[in-house]
Parts: C-alpha cells; structure tokens; sequence
C-alpha cells in the first residue's frame, strides 16, 4: 500500500501571508492542532497551535486596544511559521511513513510530489485505519494466532492446510515477540476450532491471550 492512496486530500490550508488571530479562529472552529502552509501549490511550511497562542498577546498584555488590534492586524504566518517539515512522497511505502511518523514521535506528515506541490497529509488517524483494514476486521471471520519457528515457508504450509480445508484467508500478518515470531491469520469462519484443531494436531503451536497473561499482570 502506498501513501497516495490513503492521504488526505480535503484539508484546510494557510497562506504565509494569512493573519495570525485568523489561524488561531480556524484552529479553534476545525478543532485543528496544525495547520500547513502552502504559497500556491507549493509546500511551505507548518504552523502549530501552540505558536499560534504565543504569537498572540496574553490578558496580562499592557498594551492598549488600540495597539492590540493594530499588532494583530499585522502579524502574519509567514512570522513564526516552521519550515522543518517532514515530507513523503505518494509512492511512499504507508510502513514507511509510519516508521518515520514513530521514530520522529510526529502526528501527521505532508506529502509532496518532486516539485514540492502539497498533494495530500496522512496522520495517525489514516495509520489506524490502514491496520485495521489490513488485518482484515471488518470483513468479519476469526483469527487463528499461532506461534511458529522463524524459517521459509511456514505462512505457505499453514496457508495450505486451511485451503485444503476449503476455507478462505482473509488476511495475515506477522509479529514479533521476545523473539517469537507470532503468525495471525484471519479466516472466513465464524468458528475457528476445527482450524485450530487441524494445526494443532500437526504441531502448530496455537496462542491466545492466556499465553501472554504473565506479560500484563
């Protein structure tokens, strides 16, 4: 799955040259912890909330009226705007822009093309759902977990197993823990017992929540 098919494109944008105190009415109305700002098509940087509210003056201000309003009706974003922003490009692996989304501990990244014309924005939001649809949830079925040593073609044997049996495979994944390897296969059923049985009597260690319990207590 790749970023420009799961990027935002329906999103509020600011210009350099949009008033500050307008920024902070959009955030506050679109319920919005940042905004991107685009000169044109084009990329240009990104403001927060947080800097929006330190660009304002406080109610502890000792300036007058008249001096508030003329600062506010001066001060733009181009001012305090970052310019720092992470991008991705549409043919951006979606595991990629995850991994980078972790490891910078950021909520969103903007997405560009080579020109750097603002395409689209993918957050945590978008990262959620592409699991969930990934995994295969809301097409219904069961999962069968099972734990598996980490060699060549495992997922083929345990994928042929169920297919001899005649049911479908909606989805798989695999994960790691302790250095177990962990295989979920999600299967068109709507009870998983004579699946689990099947690998089960052909050596396929089969876990569940109680396995890990010690792992939460």
């Amino acid at each position: 799955m790749y970023v420009g098919l799961k990027m935002l494109t329906d999103f509020v944008t600011i210009t350099s040259e949009t008033l500050v105190s307008d920024a902070d009415r959009i955030m506050e109305n679109e319920q919005l912890w940042m905004l991107l700002v685009k000169d044109g098509d084009k990329l240009a940087g990104y403001v927060r909330k947080e800097d929006v509210r330190k660009a304002l003056p406080s109610d502890a201000t000792t300036l007058e009226r008249h001096e508030l309003n003329y600062l506010l009706s001066k001060l733009k974003i181009g001012k305090i705007m970052h310019t720092d922003l992470t991008t991705v490009s549409p043919e951006t692996e979606i595991e990629e822009a995850a991994e980078i989304m972790f490891t910078k501990n950021i909520a969103g990244l903007a997405v560009v093309d080579v020109k750097n014309n603002l395409l689209g924005f993918i957050n945590r939001n978008v990262m959620l759902d592409v699991l969930v649809e990934e995994m295969g949830l809301r097409q219904g079925g069961s999962r069968i977990v099972f734990e598996v040593e980490d060699r060549t073609g495992v997922i083929h044997e345990v994928s042929g197993i169920i297919m001899e049996m005649g049911i479908s495979i909606i989805s798989t994944g695999t994960f790691f823990h302790n250095g177990t390897r962990i295989v979920v296969f999600r299967v068109q059923a709507d009870d998983p017992t004579p699946i689990a049985k099947e690998l089960s009597d052909r050596g396929y260690k089969l876990v569940g929540p109680d396995t890990f319990k010690e792992n939460w207590k």
